[in-house]
């Protein structure tokens, strides 16, 4: 008789774990965040990617809308750390080691910030990608920095990455959002 409350007992705990896992939602990768229907107030889970000498290199982020809200100076200030995305740091994944600004990186996970100006941002590539918004980013932890000059942009509504090959080896990584685009150009090491 105790063996079969046991067993009732151990059989129901089985099914509560196993059905609450497989009710939890996965959430979906969107490629292209201004191609869909957007119907969310959300910042959508976003993958940028491209494949190049033969690997593919990801740029995952949370892509936000500018949804009428006055973005530079605004939702996000100038002259500070932004995780130039929302919610956990943007990160970087390059599965060979590539040159950034004259500094060779080393393959691997790394988190994308950039310090937005009015003329002039900078772009840091930062070892701790694991870390939510900029809150635990620290100077210390930046592989590279880079300044870049601001382009001025069509429209984008949400926020958006593009992995850019220009040869074999090479490209750009760009960011746009609302009327401004940021590129930095990279080599792939072989």
């Amino acid at each position: 008789m105790k063996k079969s409350y046991v067993t009732v007992i151990l059989s129901a705990i089985f099914f509560l774990v196993f059905h609450s896992v497989s009710a939890q939602k996965t959430e979906e990768v969107c490629y292209n965040p201004n191609l869909i229907k957007d119907t969310t107030k959300k910042s959508i889970k976003s993958m940028a990617y491209a494949i190049i000498s033969g690997d593919s290199i990801k740029v995952n982020y949370h892509s936000p809308g500018v949804r009428k809200r006055i973005i530079w100076g605004g939702l996000v200030p100038y002259d500070e750390v932004w995780v130039t995305g929302a919610h956990d740091a943007t990160t970087l994944e390059v599965p060979k080691a590539f040159v950034v600004n004259g500094k060779e990186i080393p393959a691997g996970k790394y988190a994308f910030f950039t310090i937005p100006g009015k003329k002039e941002w900078t772009i840091i590539i930062n070892n701790n990608w694991e870390q939510h918004l900029a809150s635990e980013y620290d100077e210390k932890d930046d592989i590279v920095r880079v300044k870049v000059r601001p382009k001025k942009n069509e429209h984008t509504e949400r926020l958006q990455y593009f992995i850019e090959i220009k040869q074999s080896n090479t490209g750009t990584i760009a960011v746009a959002w609302e009327k401004v685009k940021v590129e930095i150009p990279f080599v792939i090491k072989n």
